[in-house]
């Protein structure tokens, strides 16, 4: 029976309430937007380092984006070292090292990120997933953003332009995209705690002082 003029209050969204199936839908989208974003990303620090992409002869941007985002991720490029994950990151702000910046630290942002997903590209059980990777991979991004707004090279130039604050209008894009990709996985591990019951183990850090987090699988 309709009651005219009462107010129903719908009953509050809970993640538990979820089929399992759903909250693999929930990881799948997640992925997919940091993808997403991570592609941008790739893009306008290419467009702001265009001479990172001049050192690898031949290259263009659509060819070291199909070369970072494959799914499962490629490993083993020689012109990295070898290196994934938060060690290509820091390779990309090492005084020494002669090749393309931005592809190091994006590669290593990329692959970071998939294994807080267990390595996976497309998730069917999420009892696999660990909200602490999750937790962590927001941290190292956090942490990656201070390196590279902070970190210049002997002649004062950062390694890598990003925001442009000079002039009337400022360029702030760059932040609004790692807000969002700090805000996605900071989310995902909240799913994965509730859904799990296991906990997320919070830190305190100074992003100009601590190393990156390791993130295992």
């Amino acid at each position: 029976m309709i009651c005219p003029g009462c107010s129903v209050k719908a009953p509050g969204f809970k993640i538990n309430n979820l089929a399992k199936a759903d909250v693999d839908m929930v990881a799948d989208i997640h992925i997919e937007q940091v993808r997403s974003l991570l592609k941008t990303l790739t893009v306008k620090l290419y467009k702001m380092n265009s001479d990172e992409l001049e050192k690898s002869p031949g290259a263009t941007i659509d060819s070291r984006i199909a070369s970072i985002f494959q799914c499962p991720p490629l490993q083993n490029f020689s012109e990295l070292s070898n290196k994934q994950g938060t060690e290509a990151i820091l390779l990309g702000f090492e005084p020494e090292f002669t090749g393309d910046r931005v592809f190091a630290v994006m590669y290593g942002l990329y692959t970071m990120i998939i294994s807080s997903y267990s390595g996976k590209c497309s998730l069917y059980m999420i009892d696999f997933l660990d909200q602490q990777n999750l937790y962590n991979s927001a941290r190292n991004i956090e942490i990656f953003v201070w390196r590279i707004n902070n970190r210049y090279q002997a002649d004062g130039q950062l390694f890598l332009a990003t925001n442009q604050c000079d002039g009337p209008v400022k360029n702030l894009s760059f932040e609004r995209i790692f807000g969002k990709l700090i805000a996605l996985q900071d989310t995902m591990a909240l799913v994965v705690s509730n859904r799990t019951g296991r906990l997320i183990t919070k830190v305190v850090h100074t992003a100009a002082s601590m190393t990156f987090f390791p993130i295992g699988f």
